[in-house]
């Protein structure tokens, strides 16, 4: 597919673009609105395609834990034995807690870990069907809020029977930020690993105790301009870290509903690092 197309749609999804102004763009890119209504489907999650892991080997369930200002709402999987394990917390994109991130928790769960993902629009009503609707959402979150909510879900986690105590965060995208603005803010958080996340303030880095994995596109340029800065104060204040650079693949390259951006030897290398990563980590 055409650089220029991806390119349009993730600046459709990360920018104030709407969508009226990005079908016309795309008009333009593809020539016609045939063309661009064909070309749609393949940029956007389509998440029936996306149901790679089955809940009847594992435990699931929809759980609400109290955070400042409500309740989070979030999915839980784990394996169905009942003892304590390492939990994960899963962090999904600016489209909220959608079907592809639960299927993410249930990778998670298969590999042995207890996996949660909260929903950061909980305090909104919750993730809504139309990703228009949810990305405008997050426009409306209070960031530190947030990262406070998000903190709340590791003393959620401790007080449950099946945690072990020892806790790590994967973020995508927007949660690919916030798994790195956790790393900063919680001290008692062991690894941290983000997907094409935005970086924190270099100054705060320093505050970090977890170790820390980065996993970039080599195609995303507005993400990976923070990358060297990022490093170099890992590097500097002593972490822990970890980070891979796939050459040739977009922004969102883990995500298998998309499958203009989705690129399979990638998603699977970097999952299984994330894995691994984990199990050194949160051992």
């Amino acid at each position: 597919m055409d650089q220029r197309i991806i390119n349009l749609y993730d600046e459709y999804t990360h920018r104030p673009l709407s969508r009226d102004q990005f079908i016309k763009k795309l008009v333009l890119l593809t020539g016609s609105m045939a063309a661009a209504m064909g070309v749609l489907p393949m940029l956007e999650g389509t998440y029936a395609v996306a149901q790679t892991s089955p809940t009847a080997d594992l435990f699931t369930e929809r759980v609400n834990y109290p955070v400042e200002g409500g309740q989070m709402k979030a999915y839980v999987a784990r394996p169905i034995a009942v003892k304590p394990y390492a939990a994960v917390i899963v962090i999904h994109e600016n489209r909220g807690l959608n079907p592809h991130i639960e299927d993410v928790t249930r990778r998670a769960a298969e590999a042995g870990f207890l996996a949660i993902a909260p929903d950061a629009l909980s305090l909104l009503g919750g993730t809504p069907a139309n990703e228009d609707e949810a990305r405008a959402m997050f426009a409306k979150l209070d960031m530190p809020a947030t990262i406070s909510s998000f903190a709340a879900t590791l003393p959620y986690l401790r007080q449950r029977k099946d945690c072990n105590g020892n806790i790590g965060c994967v973020g995508f995208c927007w949660g690919g930020a916030m798994a790195n603005n956790l790393a900063v803010s919680v001290p008692e958080l062991k690894a941290a690993v983000a997907f094409y996340g935005r970086q924190p303030d270099a100054a705060q880095v320093g505050k970090i105790k977890a170790a820390v994995q980065l996993h970039y596109a080599g195609l995303d340029e507005r993400v990976n301009a923070g990358k060297d800065i990022y490093e170099q104060a890992l590097k500097a204040n002593n972490i822990r870290y970890e980070s891979y650079l796939y050459e040739g693949v977009n922004h969102a390259f883990h995500n298998d509903t998309s499958a203009a951006r989705y690129n399979e030897a990638a998603a699977k290398l970097a999952w299984g690092r994330t894995i691994d990563f984990f199990r050194t980590y949160l051992a």
